[in-house]
C-alpha cells in the first residue's frame, strides 16, 4: 500500500473514513479483497507471493493498513511487512513496544492500526507511534502527514469533500484516488531514487504498465459500528478489473 488518506472524527455519522491506493508491480500475484478462509474474522486482499496484506478490517470494527517507507537500502531475507496488518487485525500484542522491538525483522514501514478505540501510526524508522488526532491525515512512503505534494493534495481534497457532504459517495471518494496529476519537478520529494521515478511515483494514482496503482480501497466506519470496505482493481493501463463491497457489524 502506498498512500492512505484518513479522516478521524471529521463527519457526524462516520468517525473513520479511509481512502487508500495500493501501488505494486502488476505481475505480482494478488487475491482480491475477500473474507479469508483461514482467518474468517478479517476481510482483506492478499499478496499471494508472501501471504500478507496491505489493508483490511475485522469483525471488531477495527482497521489496519501499511505503507512501505521508501529506502534505497533494503535488507534481504527479512519477514514480509504484510504479515503485520494480519497481526494487527487478529492479535492483541501489536503495540508500540512490540513493534519497536521487532521492526528490525522488516524493511522500513508505516503501520496504521487501532488499539483501545484509537487509531495509531507506527513508523519503523523513528520507532515511534503517533495517535491520529481528530482531523485529516495522510500516510505514504515517508513520515505521517509529510509535505509531499500528492499527500497534501489528497488530504485537502478529502477534507473539502467531507465538509460539504451529507453522506459519503463512494464514486466521489474514488475520484480523489484516481488523480494522475503530477507536481512540478522542484516540488518533488528527494528520496534517493532517480528523477524519472520521483516523477512516476508523484501522483496519487500511478499509471504504468509495470508498476502502478493496483487497487483503491474505501473504508467507511459508521457510528453505529457498521464497517464497509469497497475495493476497485486496475490493470497496467488503469482499466477497471472489477470491484466488490463488504460490510461488517
Amino acid at each position: 500500500m502506498c498512500i492512505l488518506f484518513i479522516a478521524v472524527e471529521a463527519h457526524v455519522d462516520y468517525p473513520l473514513i479511509v481512502c487508500a491506493n495500493r501501488d505494486e508491480f502488476h505481475h505480482r500475484s494478488t487475491e482480491p479483497t475477500y473474507r479469508w478462509p483461514t482467518t474468517p474474522t478479517i476481510i482483506a486482499g492478499q499478496d499471494k507471493q508472501a501471504g500478507g496484506t496491505w489493508l483490511g478490517i475485522n469483525e471488531q470494527g477495527q482497521f489496519a493498513g501499511l505503507t512501505n517507507i521508501r529506502s534505497i537500502e533494503l535488507q534481504d531475507g527479512v519477514r514480509s511487512r504484510g504479515e503485520l496488518v494480519v497481526d494487527a487485525l487478529t492479535k492483541q500484542h501489536i503495540n508500540n513496544q512490540w513493534l519497536a522491538e521487532h521492526s528490525v525483522n522488516y524493511n522500513p514501514f508505516n503501520l496504521v492500526f487501532e488499539q483501545h478505540n484509537q487509531l495509531h501510526c507506527f513508523n519503523s524508522k523513528t520507532l515511534s507511534t503517533t495517535t491520529l488526532e481528530p482531523g485529516f491525515h495522510a500516510v505514504s512512503n515517508g513520515a505521517l502527514d509529510d509535505i509531499w505534494p500528492k499527500m497534501a493534495k489528497g488530504q485537502q481534497q478529502l477534507q473539502a469533500y467531507i465538509k460539504q457532504m451529507q453522506s459519503p459517495c463512494i464514486d466521489k471518494l474514488l475520484d480523489i484516488m484516481r488523480d494522475t496529476s503530477q507536481p512540478k519537478d522542484q516540488d518533488l520529494p528527494q528520496t534517493g531514487i532517480s528523477l524519472e521515478w520521483e516523477r512516476r511515483l508523484s501522483s496519487i494514482f500511478i499509471q504504468h504498465e509495470e508498476y502502478g496503482t493496483r487497487s483503491t480501497s474505501i473504508v467507511l466506519k459508521h457510528r453505529s459500528g457498521t464497517m464497509q470496505l469497497t475495493e476497485v482493481r486496475y490493470d497496467g493501463k488503469a482499466r477497471n478489473l472489477g470491484s466488490q463491497r463488504f460490510t461488517m457489524g
